[in-house]
C-alpha cells in the first residue's frame, strides 16, 4: 500500500486552511486529477462535523468515484478520511493543524490501497509525484482565497 506523509507550514490560519479542507465541492476548482466533489450528507454534532462525499478521480483513460467518510474533531483540530465504497480497497487520510502565530503547521498523512492490483502497482509509481502535486494546490488554493 503506497502511504506518505507531509508536514508544511502556510502563512495562513488554522480555520482558514480547515475550512477549504472541508469544502469538498471545491476540490474540481484547484486538485490535480479531481473532476467532481459531491457532499452527500453532512451532520454537524457538538464537537465534530461528520460529511459523507463522493470524489471522481481520472485522467485520460481512468475515472472512478469513491465515497468516503470524513469526521472534522473540531476540539483537537484533526480530519479523518476513510474509504466507505468505490475503487479503493483501503484509504487512511488525516490532516492536523497547529497554530503557529499568524501560519499554520499542517501534518497530513494518507494510505491506500486500490481493488485493482495492477491499477494499484501503477498508482504506487506515481504516487509520491501526485502527493507533491495535491499538496502544492491545497497550498496555492490557501494562498489564493487569501488574496481574493
Amino acid at each position: 500500500m503506497p502511504s506518505t506523509s507531509v508536514k508544511k507550514i502556510v502563512n495562513c490560519s488554522k480555520n482558514h486552511l480547515i475550512s477549504m479542507v472541508l469544502d469538498i465541492e471545491k476540490y474540481p476548482e484547484f486538485i490535480p486529477w479531481c473532476l467532481a466533489g459531491q457532499i452527500n450528507n453532512k451532520t454537524e454534532k457538538e464537537d465534530t462535523i461528520e460529511i459523507i462525499a463522493d470524489l471522481t478521480i481520472g485522467k485520460n483513460f481512468f475515472k472512478n468515484t469513491y465515497k468516503s467518510l470524513v469526521i472534522y474533531d473540531k476540539k483537537k483540530d484533526t480530519i479523518f478520511v476513510s474509504n466507505m465504497d468505490g475503487p479503493l480497497k483501503h484509504l487512511e487520510n488525516k490532516w492536523f493543524f497547529k497554530t503557529l502565530g499568524k501560519s499554520c503547521e499542517i501534518n497530513f498523512y494518507i494510505d491506500f490501497e486500490l481493488k485493482n492490483k495492477i491499477l494499484n502497482i501503477l498508482m504506487s509509481k506515481y504516487f509520491n509525484f501526485g502527493v507533491k502535486k495535491i499538496t502544492e494546490a491545497f497550498e496555492k488554493r490557501a494562498m489564493d482565497l487569501l488574496n481574493l
